[in-house]
């Protein structure tokens, strides 16, 4: 098993110990690590597929505002 050592604010310490008193501090430092690399991962795959949806959005036509309007208007009863 590994060792971090790293600086925090001591009001962040203090609110931290005060919180998770009497648990595995470590362990709790664990698994709030691989919940931050989760939610990062997840961020990060949901800009890929935004930025693979836009660049396919380039790709395809374009209209402009009337060829949408007469669009709309032949497809009504």
């Amino acid at each position: 098993m590994a060792t971090m050592n790293f600086s925090i604010p001591d009001d962040v310490k203090e609110a931290f110990n005060a919180t998770f008193e009497g648990e595995n501090k470590s362990a709790v430092v664990a698994e709030l690590m691989r919940k931050a690399i989760e939610e990062r991962s997840r961020k990060q795959k949901v800009s890929t597929l935004i930025e693979q949806m836009l660049r396919l959005r380039d790709m395809g036509p374009t209209f402009d505002t009337d060829q949408i309007r007469k669009a709309r208007e032949e497809g009504r009863p």
